[in-house]
């Protein structure tokens, strides 16, 4: 099934994901044609989304290198995942098993970049260890090429995740012990920003969340004081984090320094999506160990750079309309546990993400913004209309449900 790959394929390989996301949108666009598929189509976040796209769109043609433009632009088609997945799932008991299978594989990334780091030979590998267990293997990056992309996409999974663990909710027995080892895969990755990203997220978890949240917050806590008595070097990243004086750090401030210099001349349109990458080496700072890189370290920051105010204004609308239209869905959904925790994970997996995007160009991460995409996606299943309006079923999902879930 198309879906099954696609769902293996966002927590293993970015080149199966968009393949089956391809086609899984083809299918989805041909089916468009049917008056009944139109009229029972989900279309969330249609305004900003266009937007946004149109803004990026200006953005290239004011460029000094439009078709250089174009190309960094590319990235944006994976939105299809968000309308993909929002109408493929024809209600919440949908979106649930969904959830379920990205978490089980997810869980077998963070598996394998647990035992890359258990098993890591150091700077000189022996001869009979293979190349994806030794490469890089000091922080844990699963199946992916690096450690970053680990952390945000664990990160998200396990927002996400998080409200199903709470008294009130059903849950497999099998779940904590998932949830603790993705919790042990985003460790290992010592990516700081997803630490923060996660940190708030489970803060948005305890404060939407009725019954729990002081256990919530008390396992926050104690998370944070195992680490501080953990090995060596997570101690050190976590007594890190707020000193100015830490070379990861000062390297962030001098690229947040020439990305405002390099936004200055071009406000409103922004240099060009891409145009980091081409104009980062005239406005470096003496000081900076880069004198060359393709992002600033910051999603906002990256935004307002290479689209303008317009786009950055664009894509602020994105995240509002998010919280907003989701956040309406909290009280009609508080009756109905399985539900309501999906509306709550999604808004903490939101949350992380644009707390990690702080520090970190996750937007530009195709394999986080397809995971992202696909869990915001699941709160507008929770309407039933798939069931109610027969949906056509484009991956294989049942639609005839005789009972969806209320949202």
């Amino acid at each position: 099934m198309l879906l099954g790959a696609f769902v293996l394929g966002l927590g293993t390989s970015i080149t199966l994901s968009e393949a089956a996301l391809g086609a899984l949108a083809l299918l989805w666009l041909v089916s468009l044609r049917r008056p009944d598929a139109r009229a029972a189509a989900r279309w969330p976040l249609a305004g900003p989304l266009l937007a946004f796209a149109a803004a990026s769109l200006v953005s290239v043609l004011a460029s000094p290198s439009p078709l250089q433009a174009l190309d960094a632009g590319r990235g944006l088609w994976l939105v299809l995942a968000l309308y993909v997945t929002a109408n493929a799932l024809p209600d919440g008991r949908a979106a649930g098993r969904f959830l379920t299978g990205l978490a089980l594989v997810c869980l077998v990334g963070a598996a394998v970049g647990l035992a890359q780091v258990a098993a890591c030979p150091g700077s000189a590998p022996n001869d009979w260890s293979p190349a994806w267990l030794y490469h890089r293997c000091s922080r844990a990056r699963g199946l992916f090429s690096i450690y970053m992309t680990l952390g945000g996409v664990l990160m998200l999974v396990l927002l996400a995740t998080l409200p199903r663990l709470l008294p009130g909710t059903p849950r497999a027995r099998a779940l904590p012990l998932a949830w603790a080892t993705l919790l042990a895969g985003l460790v290992a990755t010592y990516v700081r920003g997803a630490w923060l990203g996660f940190g708030a997220g489970v803060i948005s978890v305890a404060a939407l969340w009725r019954r729990g949240r002081w256990l919530v917050v008390g396992g926050l806590i104690v998370l944070v004081g195992l680490g501080l008595l953990g090995p060596y070097e997570l101690r050190q990243r976590l007594a890190k984090m707020t000193d100015p004086q830490e070379a990861g750090l000062k390297e962030r401030v001098y690229m947040w320094r020439s990305g405002v210099a390099m936004w200055l001349p071009h406000p409103w349109l922004g240099v060009g999506p891409g145009g980091v990458k081409r104009e980062f080496p005239r406005h470096a700072l003496p000081e900076a160990a880069k004198q060359r890189t393709g992002h600033l370290h910051s999603a906002p920051l990256q935004i307002l750079v290479e689209r303008g105010l317009i786009g950055f204004a664009a894509w602020l609308w994105i995240w509002v309309a998010f919280y907003r239209r989701v956040g309406a869905m909290l009280g009609p959904t508080r009756a109905n546990p399985p539900d309501h925790a999906v509306v709550v994970g999604a808004l903490a997996a939101v949350t992380g993400f644009l707390v990690h995007g702080l520090t970190e160009y996750n937007f530009g991460d195709a394999e986080v913004m397809l995971v992202l995409w696909v869990l915001m996606a699941l709160p507008f299943t929770l309407d039933g209309r798939g069931a109610e309006r027969g949906r056509p079923a484009v991956t294989g999902v049942s639609t005839k449900d005789p009972s969806p879930t209320a949202p």
